[in-house]
């Protein structure tokens, strides 16, 4: 049953008055996931994105910034390093009618100490919201592939000046601690009554691409071999049964690019995808523009065309790539248009990425073959003239300033009359920061994945070649043959031409040299780490 409250002014008091006492500031804690925005939950981005100001760390705002999460601007964030008062500044600016987002580590009560700032704005009579995190504690265990089946677990999260734990005597124990703790938790558990000889499961940098889990003893910990270095980064120690891990189960650092460092030289064209699938195989990608693209110089063509459209001078429209819609939206958006001017239009397309683009215009193409990604490929499949039941022959190519001969002559044979229009320039990018020219020509980078010839030669072009430890892999043939013509080896051609494809078959690629080294009886690094031992024997 509801409970009604009346929130009752003085008699003296005016609208503006009763109002004040009716609204307050917010304040919101959010916590953020171990290492990566991708475990903030819906309720945290909802909670980010309608705050007016941002109060966190820099390690924390960079990784909201890497995921492109809306969070207030950076002038509207300030960071707790620099605030000698955190809760009086926020206290004061929520008293501003600000809505304040905390965004924390991991969870706010179990692991941001923030009771005593919860207890300021609750004195203070600030709205008050707390989104539950993922705890860093039972992130690294699930990363470490630890499982607890049927078992009775403790959870102990040791606080940084935490000197002493009390550690259960038997079971199965998860521990996060700074490393500097470490030797004080095996003491401790000694002390309890555990063996010194009891196995523990050790993992570093959990959540991190530099994660990776070894077996020790609580003995170990506490001696002069320790494999734990005292420091400020943390370690999760795992006791008791659950340390011995199902084989199979270590997935996390076992994904075939785990620890990669992937350099992906951009186009203009979206590379979501392949990002995205790269990062699932456990790769780290560093992007690189190669192509600017500018307009025509002379437009006046383009112009002509684009009259053309309206005036329904053109039975068909080719677009070949996402550029190419680009320019027209542009240029018919110049006219005061939008894409209802090409009604009665029909529409063909190469390539998935120019299919999805001409959809957020709010177009569906006509012709659209999934399995044709090139010009030839699309005039094989287009219809022929029939001036039966064609009204005009006309088909208007808008296209960069590098001809599309194959489709224009395939059109042609077909009875189509082809206007091959220039429609913007592809020009090459600024070279990338002199870190990642020199880490390129070092062999910083593990793998390199070319999605077109273009990329190839623009990326040695301003940035010069990748080294010869670096993984080659290039989206199909035609690709691989310019690689090899800027004398590249290559490694890996994608046995399909798309961003997915091209990342599988990467890893595909990594699984099967590590697999090759293990079978020749040596250790598996990444290409970077065998260049840097050759680099230091020489």
């Amino acid at each position: 049953m509801s409970q009604r409250v009346d929130v009752e002014a003085p008699d003296n008091a005016g609208p503006d008055d009763v109002a004040g006492r009716l609204c307050h500031g917010r304040v919101v804690f959010v916590g953020s996931g171990l290492s990566s925005a991708d475990q903030l939950t819906r309720a945290g981005l909802r909670a980010l994105s309608s705050a007016t100001m941002l109060v966190t760390t820099p390690e924390l705002r960079e990784m909201l910034d890497e995921a492109g999460v809306e969070v207030p601007d950076k002038d509207a964030t300030r960071f707790v390093g620099d605030l000698p008062d955190v809760a009086r500044f926020v206290v004061e600016a929520a008293g501003d009618d600000q809505s304040v987002a905390r965004f924390v580590r991991g969870d706010p009560l179990l692991e941001g100490n923030i009771a005593d700032e919860v207890s300021a704005y609750i004195d203070a009579d600030l709205m008050l919201d707390i989104v539950p995190g993922v705890p860093s504690l039972t992130s690294v265990t699930t990363l470490a592939g630890v499982s607890f089946p049927g078992q009775s677990v403790q959870l102990i999260s040791l606080p940084y000046r935490a000197k002493t734990a009390e550690i259960p005597a038997a079971g199965s124990l998860a521990v996060g601690c700074y490393s500097s703790q470490a030797a004080m938790v095996a003491r401790a558990a000694v002390e309890a009554g555990r063996t010194p000889d009891e196995d523990v499961l050790i993992t570093f940098h959990g959540g991190t691409l530099r994660q990776h889990s070894e077996m020790s003893t609580i003995g170990t910990l506490m001696g002069k071999k320790s494999p734990i270095e005292p420091g400020d980064d943390r370690v999760s120690i795992v006791f008791g049964k659950a340390s011995h891990r199902p084989e199979g189960m270590n997935w996390y650092e076992s994904k075939p690019l785990f620890g990669w460092q992937v350099l992906v030289p951009l186009t203009r064209d979206r590379n979501e995808e392949l990002i995205e699938r790269l990062s699932l195989h456990g790769a780290h990608c560093t992007e690189v523009p190669t192509i600017d693209v500018e307009p025509p110089r002379n437009a006046a063509q383009l112009d002509r065309a684009i009259r053309g459209l309206v005036d329904g001078h053109y039975q068909w429209v080719i677009f070949t790539s996402v550029n190419a819609v680009r320019a027209v939206a542009a240029k018919v958006a110049e006219y005061g248009l939008d894409a209802r001017s090409l009604s009665g239009l029909q529409i063909a397309a190469v390539g998935d990425g120019t299919r999805e683009y001409l959809s957020t215009w709010g177009l569906i193409p006509d012709l659209a073959p999934t399995d044709v990604h090139t010009v030839a490929g699309l005039a094989a499949e287009f219809p022929a003239y029939d001036d039966i039941v064609d009204p005009m022959n006309s088909v208007l190519v808008p296209r960069a300033e590098i001809a599309t001969e194959p489709l224009s002559e395939g059109l042609a044979e077909l009875g189509w009359e082809v206007d091959d229009v220039t429609a913007y320039r592809t020009v090459r990018a600024s070279p990338p920061p002199a870190p990642i020219r020199e880490a390129i020509k070092s062999g910083d980078f593990d793998a390199v994945v070319f999605t077109s010839s273009t990329t190839v030669r623009n990326l040695i072009g301003i940035a010069g070649k990748p080294h010869a430890a670096t993984m080659v892999a290039a989206i199909g043939p035609a690709t691989a043959v310019t690689c090899e013509e800027h004398g590249l080896d290559v490694a890996v051609i994608s046995g399909a031409p798309g961003q997915i494809e091209l990342a599988d078959s990467l890893a595909y690629g990594a699984r099967r040299r590590a697999k090759a080294l293990v079978e020749a009886g040596k250790p598996v690094k990444r290409p970077s780490q065998r260049r840097r031992r050759r680099t230091n024997k020489s």
